[in-house]
């Protein structure tokens, strides 16, 4: 049977934070989804494709990023023509479907997994004109890329809860009492009382993240002027390339703060540009802080990404860090729920 979901059950998902999956485990005879992460196909006429419409869905989906050094769009978009879609372009992992109809009655969108393979999502988009949809993504367009954003975490969280690098988990469980899955790759750089250190190198980028935990003392330690001075005093644990070098949050660009619940749990994102004391590199970096009741403490997972020989590819080396995040749980929560 098909999953079949319109987006205004998913939009209200996303505004309560819950931890509804769009990950769904392979079964019967469907092949395995085709695609990289973050690309997306857009099966669409050549006339909508470059009309109105076809730029209102190019000014969604290819929306910059924030906060990356260089220019990247949300999505990798790639057009098909509905003729088009057939064989392995069927199979992709993320599609966009975009239906004129005069005989629908009003724009919307519907949600579909693991149709023709898996994991997959498919999205199509339908109402009774041009102008309808536009008027629609207007409104509901952040909607549509969270939707395909979510299916996305989600398959790298399942990845991690199945192949996880089970030395670091353990740490992780023994020095701060949470649990986290950490995706193979991952090899433990440093670590301390209150502070870990893991990192995935590749040939020309790293992406990395540290844990580290602190006494509670007031609300005041949740501004982003604490949150960087807090940050500081544990990067610069991570020495730089040069002698007496490191990590520092960069003083150029100040960092931007928000506040969001995951899982009925508050939390801090911080999200700014990372530089190096006493040597020249840099990047992004995303961190997240929550207050843990039980032990009185703040427990921070700060993520950062370095590839300077890879300029326009630092959004998925930042996404996969951000992932980490839904694999973290408190069993003190856990507890809590038990309880209730």
């Amino acid at each position: 049977m098909k999953i079949f979901r319109f987006l205004v059950v998913v939009a209200l998902a996303l505004t309560l934070c819950t931890s509804c999956k769009s990950f769904h485990t392979l079964s019967g005879n469907k092949k395995v989804a085709q695609g990289r992460p973050y690309e997306l196909i857009v099966v669409a006429t050549q006339p909508v494709w470059t009309g109105p419409l076809g730029d209102s869905l190019r000014n969604i989906l290819a929306a910059p990023i924030p906060y990356l050094p260089q220019i990247e769009p949300e999505f990798d978009v790639l057009r098909t023509v509905p003729d088009g879609f057939k064989n392995i372009v069927a199979e992709h992992r993320n599609i966009l479907k975009v239906l004129v109809d005069a005989k629908v009655q009003e724009a919307a969108v519907a949600v579909e997994y693991d149709l023709t393979a898996a994991p997959q999502i498919v999205l199509t988009l339908q109402g009774p004109s041009e102008e309808a949809l536009i008027a629609y993504l207007a409104e509901h367009g952040q909607k549509v890329v969270d939707v395909i954003k979510m299916a996305e975490r989600d398959r790298a969280v399942a990845f991690a809860e199945k192949f996880g690098v089970e030395g670091i988990e353990k740490k992780i469980r023994t020095m701060f009492g949470i649990e986290m899955s950490v995706p193979k790759g991952y090899n433990l750089a440093a670590e301390s009382e209150d502070f870990l250190w893991a990192r995935y190198e590749y040939p020309e980028a790293s992406q990395g993240f540290v844990l580290y935990s602190y006494p509670y003392a007031g609300s005041s330690q949740l501004t982003p002027q604490a949150l960087t001075e807090a940050r500081n005093r544990f990067v610069m644990r991570i020495p730089g390339p040069s002698d007496g070098s490191y990590m520092i949050t960069s003083p150029v660009f100040e960092p931007e703060c928000r506040t969001f619940g995951l899982e009925g749990r508050p939390w801090v994102e911080m999200r700014g540009f990372w530089d190096v004391e006493g040597d020249f590199m840099g990047g992004p970096f995303v961190s997240y802080t929550t207050l843990d009741k039980a032990n009185n403490r703040l427990i921070t997972l700060d993520c950062y990404v370095y590839a300077p020989k890879l300029p326009p590819h630092k959004r998925n080396l930042l996404h996969g860090l951000e992932h980490l995040l839904h694999t973290i749980s408190f069993p003190a929560d856990k507890a809590t729920e038990g309880a209730q």
